[in-house]
């Protein structure tokens, strides 16, 4: 078998571990493959590293590839995102002090906490950070905070800042908190700067966070080794996602070429039980982080038209059918389910689907007749019909 090489970026972050057991554990060289991932510092870097063609893919944002098609933020640059890394692995994080200031219980619903932030956050505008524009972290924050009658744009400055760089900006006072990924909630967490208020899992579950991307040419210009490197992120993903791997793949994702943080607090997030605050006991998160369970690595375009409805709805992009008929695209479940197809796995027979209307694990329509979803609610009860864009962005008062 011809082997192939593909170089692929990525970020320190828990939810890149698909990638990093494909390469580490032989998934990808028994799809006759040898990866070459390169860890990059900044989300900026992964996009334009892809776009030039020096990464052929990298692990990215769920929104970025969106992005990049639509030109937000750079040269229009047709992407596609053929699979996802999983569901949830973000934090919200606030420094000490205004979590003190909010004198509410960490642990408590996202929507407490969004409250009590507003009723300390009149004095002046909160100094946030999120890991780039076209983000689920930067969307998920708005969402939060608009939740509670703040408007992200007035009653808040959010800056962009690499992952890396969070826990050092919050020590220093630069910022008040931040939204990003794990590990760095939790290494907040441990310096005794920050306190985690509200996880991803809680604030849509279910909730997509990273996706592969590449560019729209990939297929055509490799076409036998991006079937081959989904089904070897497939297998991957499913060996991340097994509880009895935890301990593994923590010292696998601890090396300082891949994460370099300790293996307990990387243990802590792929179990879903994270410190909430410095000297607390572990708190169970239900869906923390999921790497394949419940079709987590399925392409969902109405995933795609969530992130499209966010842009609109915070003026990045205008409502149009072409432009979300563009968006919805850049997802490609027709690419993994024929990459998967060899290997007999149950897949959604739809593209799209409702989100927010599970309340229970569910079982849906699939090739093989057995597939479960799990409960995706939002954490203020909304539902996303992707057929009714114009509905859902009427239903906002901001």
């Amino acid at each position: 078998m011809a082997v192939e090489t593909l170089t692929l970026g990525f970020l320190p972050l828990v939810d890149a571990a698909p990638l990093i057991v494909a390469k580490e554990l032989g998934f990808a060289e028994a799809e006759g493959l040898r990866l070459k991932l390169v860890r990059e510092t900044s989300w900026a870097n992964i996009r334009d590293r892809v776009t030039l063609g020096h990464f052929d893919g990298a692990a990215m944002l769920a929104p970025m590839p969106i992005a990049a098609t639509l030109g937000l933020g750079v040269l229009a640059t047709p992407m596609i995102a053929p699979f996802a890394f999983g569901f949830g692995g973000n934090a919200i994080t606030l420094s000490v002090g205004l979590v003190e200031a909010m004198a509410s219980k960490l642990g408590d619903p996202p929507a407490a906490q969004a409250l009590a932030l507003a009723g300390v956050a009149r004095a002046g505008p909160l100094r946030l950070a999120v890991v780039h524009p076209f983000s689920a972290h930067n969307y998920e924050l708005r969402y939060w905070l608009a939740f509670a009658g703040l408007d992200p744009d007035a009653d808040a400055e959010i800056s962009v800042l690499p992952p890396p760089l969070m826990v050092e900006a919050l020590a220093e006072e630069r910022i008040d908190g931040f939204c990003a990924g794990e590990p760095w909630g939790s290494m907040a967490v441990e310096a005794g700067v920050g306190a985690i208020v509200a996880v991803k899992s809680a604030l849509w579950r279910q909730g997509p966070d990273k996706v592969l991307g590449l560019r729209a040419d990939g297929p055509e210009r490799r076409p036998l080794a991006l079937p081959a490197l989904l089904r070897a992120l497939h297998g991957a993903a499913r060996w991340a996602g097994d509880l009895a791997n935890r301990e593994a793949l923590a010292a696998l994702l601890a090396r300082e070429d891949y994460i370099g943080t300790p293996a307990p607090i990387l243990a802590r997030a792929l179990a879903g039980r994270l410190v909430l605050w410095a000297g607390a006991a572990e708190t169970a998160l239900p869906g923390f982080l999921e790497f394949h369970a419940h079709a987590a690595n399925f392409p969902w375009r109405s995933h795609a038209l969530w992130f499209a409805a966010q842009m609109v709805r915070w003026g990045q992009i205008a409502a149009s059918p072409e432009t979300f008929a563009k968006a919805a695209a850049v997802y490609r479940p027709d690419l993994y389910r024929a990459a998967l197809a060899p290997l007999g796995v149950d897949l959604p027979r739809a593209d799209a689907k409702v989100e927010g209307a599970l309340g229970r694990e569910t079982p849906v329509a699939s090739r093989l007749g057995g597939l479960t979803l799990g409960p995706d609610g939002f954490f203020d009860g909304r539902l996303f019909d992707p057929d009714a864009m114009d509905a859902y962005l009427a239903g906002f008062a901001t």
